[in-house]
């Protein structure tokens, strides 16, 4: 295939806005230095990545380059931001490698790439090119899946994927940060399968000390420690012919992972103080805030559960990725709320100040700023809440405006019901749905929690 020189393509071209709702512009990534030279790798989706480690497009050899290097991935920007067409760039990131990464002679953590850009692994240079071609790249029609709603393309192409792992039996690694709906998409992607009848399990990785969570996953024996009474089912028999979500998966200590290897590998479990091995039907999904592969590097995962667990990588985009979205996001998330009490929400000066902030809790905290827009009875802007020991003029600013065409015990009632939503469902999640442990945390009576979860139409 005949080069194309630096003057004819630059980093940055020009899509028409069709063509940036299903494609990508294509690039070269060729070895020009190094014990593989001549070695050329073209992408076929928006994102390279590079190392020693079999999972890798363009897989180097050369024991300087780390197992998983760096990404170079396509980036845009939406096209109804302006009049002007969509513009692609091409970034960089390093992967927290061994020996890190140069572009064009400077060391980076990520940077933009240009034509002909020189990028040096260890004792490896590669060279950089775009090509003329575009890829296609999976986009859903589909406006929603499961609980996630979106019409961006960064959401619709996590839908399209998330549409094939459901329709798949593979086991599934959910990446993104924190807030961005990892336990929505697990849930998702189960209800959506072939196991939607069959039980939704979910394990915190993070939340459970290692000495309790082998016993959690695989279960146990009756006097198979000090304390074990009785036999324990793991939540790998528990969700038998379902699904399990392991929830923060790089906080799983490498003593386990080998474990989890196993069932992945061989689909059975041995419970702790058993000396055989039993059959398990179960699908897993893990979920992660942390990048697993700068984790393989440092030799705090294992590389082989990491190849078993990513048949298929799915990455939930950040709220300011896609913050187009915001105005479908907050319509799902007001919907049971009464249409008086949301109005200052949904207006559109309001939106736009929402679509403007930078939202580092992602989904999450957006959900937890209408719920106090809603206590105080007023769409206040993200920013506005302060931060510690209030000021002098924070002191002395007027408090919210409160809605006095209603009246008090009206608005009294409202804000209660905020409150129980709020706190119900935080207290549900922390619990993973168990009712009863909930209600126990609460110190309110089981039957009366149900109720309250009835009323307030709470899924759990």
């Amino acid at each position: 295939m005949p080069e194309e020189s630096a003057g004819e393509i630059t980093a940055t071209a020009d899509l028409n806005e069709a063509a940036f709702s299903s494609s990508v512009q294509r690039f070269r990534l060729r070895v020009v230095e190094g014990s593989e030279i001549d070695q050329v790798h073209e992408s076929q989706m928006d994102l390279v990545q590079i190392g020693s480690h079999a999972l890798n497009d363009l897989r180097l050899t050369d024991g300087t380059v780390s197992r998983f290097h760096c990404e170079v991935f396509v980036s845009h920007r939406d096209p109804g931001e302006t009049a002007r067409p969509a513009q692609v760039h091409v970034w960089l990131r390093d992967l927290e490698s061994r020996n890190g990464t140069r572009v064009d002679g400077v060391l980076v953590k990520e940077a933009a790439l240009r034509q002909g850009s020189l990028i040096k692994l260890g004792n490896v240079t590669v060279r950089f090119e775009l090509c003329r071609e575009s890829n296609r790249i999976p986009v859903s029609e589909a406006r929603s899946f499961g609980s996630l709603v979106g019409s961006s393309i960064a959401a619709r192409t996590s839908f399209a994927l998330m549409e094939r792992a459901a329709a798949s039996r593979a086991s599934i690694l959910l990446e993104g940060e924190t807030g961005t709906g990892k336990s929505q998409a697990a849930e998702s992607i189960h209800r959506s399968s072939n196991r939607h009848d069959f039980p939704f399990l979910v394990v915190d990785c993070g939340a459970i000390p290692a000495s309790l969570l082998e016993s959690e996953l695989f279960g146990h024996e009756k006097g198979a420690f000090t304390g074990a009474s009785r036999q324990q089912l793991g939540i790998f028999e528990e969700a038998k012919g379902g699904t399990v979500l392991l929830d923060e998966i790089g906080e799983l200590p490498l003593e386990l992972q080998p474990k989890l290897l196993h069932v992945l590998e061989e689909a059975e479990i041995r419970r702790l103080g058993r000396p055989g091995y039993i059959p398990v039907d179960v699908r897993i999904i893990a979920a992660t805030h942390r990048d697993l592969r700068a984790e393989v590097n440092a030799q705090r995962f294992r590389s082989d559960l990491y190849w078993r667990l990513a048949v298929m990588r799915i990455v939930l985009p950040a709220l300011r990725e896609r913050s187009e979205d915001i105005p479908a996001i907050v319509d799902q998330m007001l919907f049971d709320v009464d249409p008086r009490a949301k109005a200052p929400l949904l207006e559109g000066s309001f939106l736009e100040q929402l679509k403007l902030h930078a939202w580092p809790g992602n989904v999450r905290e957006l959900r937890n700023h209408l719920e106090r827009c809603l206590v105080m009875q007023e769409g206040m802007a993200p920013d506005v809440e302060p931060a510690g020991e209030p000021d002098r003029e924070t002191r002395s600013a007027k408090p919210p405006r409160i809605d006095t065409r209603i009246g008090y015990q009206e608005g009294r009632q409202r804000a209660i019901e905020v409150f129980e939503r709020a706190y119900l469902q935080a207290l549900l999640e922390e619990c993973q749905g168990k009712v009863s442990v909930a209600a126990q945390r609460a110190g309110i009576d089981r039957v009366y929690f149900y109720k309250l979860i009835k009323k307030l139409r709470l899924r759990h």
